[in-house]
């Protein structure tokens, strides 16, 4: 008895397609990638931005797409997945450059600027990336219940408008709190903010298809009845 039923349970869980797999890969590696080129200073028309700004909204993006069409859990999975390759990231870099060195090696000091972040930024990064991913994941989640399934783009831009935010005040507060007027960090605030913001607007016709490719594909159009949303559990079905 005691196996027929753990066959039945082993038998109702979806399986992991390879559309999922791609999609959470690309969301893990526009992370990694943001943080590694966020040192570095871009301007687009008037906004002044860190180089991941270019990146990192795409991790909003890939998350909308694995929400919305496998759920909550697997796209929380996906987003704790993140949360440690980044983890990962960092302390490697941190053991790598820190390992001694030939003399003839001329390039120590570069590794190290573009490499190594303060403990804050790194505390900040991961606070503010789990807070605002987590946050975009439900609230998706929830409006997709509340609106039937309809009208897509009030859910990616809902969710982002949500959690980019949460992710950008927490980011810039923790990261640079104190060592600059409140005046500068609201600019920086409102500067990323924005740009974020646009950045899902602009790319939701482009949201909407792949969207829909994905659901026909892999037959997957998960609504989250009866979701706790609890953070920290890490089941999938």
């Amino acid at each position: 008895m005691m196996e027929n039923k753990n066959k039945i349970k082993i038998e109702s869980i979806k399986p992991i397609t390879a559309t999922f797999v791609i999609i959470s890969g690309l969301f893990v590696a526009c992370l990694l990638i943001s943080n590694i080129v966020a040192g570095k200073l871009i301007q687009v028309w008037r906004f002044v931005l860190p180089g991941g700004s270019i990146i990192f909204p795409l991790t909003y993006i890939f998350g909308d797409i694995l929400t919305e069409v496998y759920g909550f859990k697997r796209a929380r999975m996906v987003i704790w997945i993140g949360f440690t390759a980044n983890f990962l990231m960092v302390l490697l870099f941190l053991a790598i450059v820190k390992m001694p060195y030939p003399v003839y090696w001329e390039n120590q000091e570069a590794y190290s600027i573009v490499l190594l972040m303060t403990p804050r930024i790194v505390g900040a990064s991961l606070v503010a990336y789990f807070s605002g991913e987590y946050l975009n994941a439900t609230i998706l989640s929830l409006m997709k219940k509340w609106t039937k399934g309809k009208y897509l783009w009030t859910r990616t831009i809902g969710s982002t408008v949500v959690g980019e935010g949460v992710d950008t005040v927490m980011f810039i507060i923790i990261a640079f709190g104190g060592s600059y007027s409140w005046m500068i960090i609201g600019g920086l605030i409102l500067t990323q903010y924005i740009w974020k913001v646009a950045y899902e607007i602009a790319i939701t016709p482009l949201t909407y298809i792949i969207v829909s490719w994905v659901k026909k594909r892999d037959r997957s159009d998960v609504y989250d009845q009866g979701e706790k949303y609890n953070p920290f559990s890490l089941k999938i079905n």
